[in-house]
């Protein structure tokens, strides 16, 4: 099950999984003409149509997304997971059941199951998720009565319930008995703990007259590597009483800080971009992709992707995909080569003439084809079309700790290091790049930056 889990976690994205295929299966016999419903060829499509869902659906991580997926975000995916199920069943009915008998409707199928599975998705499994599923990680910075309050109204009291995945003790707080997270060190340890754990949110739960000092010390930190979190409103936590005119106050009795621009609307249109442009590219490019891979397995054994633990937003990480450019024991080569890197700052190692890129690697990098199976990442959610590049998980930690600043934002393909001449420039200045990125953003960067990437590519500028 341990592979399941990770596919569907928690028991509603289950009950899930088993909605949507007996939805496909229903979506397949409705859609299918009653002169041929008891031909046994057409109930193949039934088969095909449940299989090809769950093997998307894996691909996509439809059930498990690696962050928070608005309603817009599910409905689109779970719209271009159908189109793509819709036209293999086209496909398989014109091909493998009784050509000239065309009793499947593409259509029909198509408007079945978007119907009930979006229904399905509004009114009974995003309640449950919210009831069954934390769907944020949670740090809290004290270990007194606040904390404990904290707590409670996240993890148990709260509209939607959070994990909280430990405590962090001011100087001279006692703990207080009502803890029911472990303690993983105090108030000065919050980079280090940030840095081993992926949190989504900081609650600073304190008191201003006592730990005032240490709470504007950990408001810096947050800010400085880019981390979001949230400060009381009140010194004090109420029950039932409520402030006159609270409207801009939070349902948690915090106020809650990004040190990244809020637009909502942009940010929403930026995934949606992400989205039609991932799987448009994956399926005009798929003659290439197809190609590259081929050519990959004929002269070189060995895989055809490189899967490479990445670091992503707000430093949780993913499987970032690549074909496959070095030879197989590059990793175990790298610490050999150290001594000649040539990036200045020394953290992310680049060379020019890498010994270990093989002989059709050095093509596809040079014009970043080895990049294009990321396109999955970016359907999944992993990473955007633009952003900073993802960083392993060991050059992330020998950043200062301006540079983790960089990790407040989901990671790209291309920003303004891919234009400004990649590993012609040194490690520092691509530091201050990204974080110009992260802190002017905007979708007409976005595709400013798009439309200078294409010149780059095409001339392989700056790879090596």
């Amino acid at each position: 099950m341990r592979g399941l889990d990770k596919l569907t976690p928690g028991w509603p994205a289950k009950v899930n999984v088993l909605y949507d295929v007996l939805v496909v299966l229903m979506g397949c016999f409705l859609a299918t003409l009653r002169v041929v419903v008891d031909d046994p060829r057409y109930y193949t499509l039934m088969m095909v149509g449940a299989a090809f869902w769950l093997v998307g659906a894996g691909a996509l991580r439809l059930y498990s997304p690696a962050t928070p997926r608005t309603t817009q975000d599910q409905a689109a995916l779970t719209i271009l997971l159908l189109i793509v199920t819709s036209i293999v069943l086209a496909v398989w009915e014109r091909v493998g059941v009784i050509p000239e008998k065309h009793a499947f409707s593409v259509t029909s199928f198509g408007v079945i199951c978007f119907v009930w599975m979006l229904s399905g998705r509004i009114v009974l499994f995003a309640p449950l998720r919210e009831i069954a599923d934390p769907r944020d990680d949670i740090l809290i910075v004290g270990t007194g009565p606040a904390a404990v309050a904290a707590w409670h109204i996240l993890a148990e009291r709260g509209p939607r319930k959070r994990n909280v995945v430990g405590f962090l003790a001011f100087e001279g707080e006692v703990a207080h008995r009502g803890l029911k997270a472990p303690i993983l060190g105090n108030a000065g340890q919050l980079l280090k703990v940030l840095a081993d754990h992926a949190v989504d949110e900081v609650y600073i739960a304190g008191r201003t007259l006592v730990h005032g000092h240490e709470m504007q010390a950990l408001v810096r930190a947050c800010e400085d590597v880019g981390q979001p979190f949230a400060v009381p409103v009140h010194a004090l936590a109420f029950e039932r009483a409520q402030l006159l005119g609270s409207g801009a106050l939070t349902e948690d009795g915090f106020l809650h800080y990004l040190s990244t621009t809020t637009q909502p609307f942009q940010y929403a249109m930026k995934r949606m971009m992400d989205i039609v442009a991932s799987a448009s590219g994956l399926l005009l490019l798929s003659p290439m992709l197809v190609g590259v891979a081929a050519l990959i397995k004929a002269t070189d054994r060995g895989p055809v992707f490189f899967t490479q633990k990445r670091v992503g937003l707000h430093g949780a990480y993913f499987d970032m995909l690549k074909f496959r450019s070095m030879v197989i024991n590059a990793d175990a080569m790298k610490d050999q080569l150290m001594a000649a890197n040539e990036m200045q700052g020394g953290v992310v190692f680049k060379m020019k003439n890498d010994p270990r890129i093989t002989a059709i690697g050095r093509f596809i990098r040079k014009f970043s084809i080895d990049e294009l199976p990321q396109l999955i990442n970016i359907l999944r959610g992993d990473m955007t079309i633009v952003g900073p590049r993802p960083a392993v998980p060991r050059e992330v930690a020998q950043y200062k700790v301006w540079q983790r600043r960089r990790l407040s934002v989901r990671p790209g393909l291309t920003c303004y290091w891919q234009v400004s001449g990649r590993n012609e420039i040194g490690f520092d200045e691509w530091m201050q790049l990204d974080l110009r990125y992260v802190d002017n953003w905007n979708l007409k960067i976005d595709v400013e930056l798009i439309l200078k990437t294409f010149p780059v590519v095409l001339t392989g500028r700056g790879a090596s």
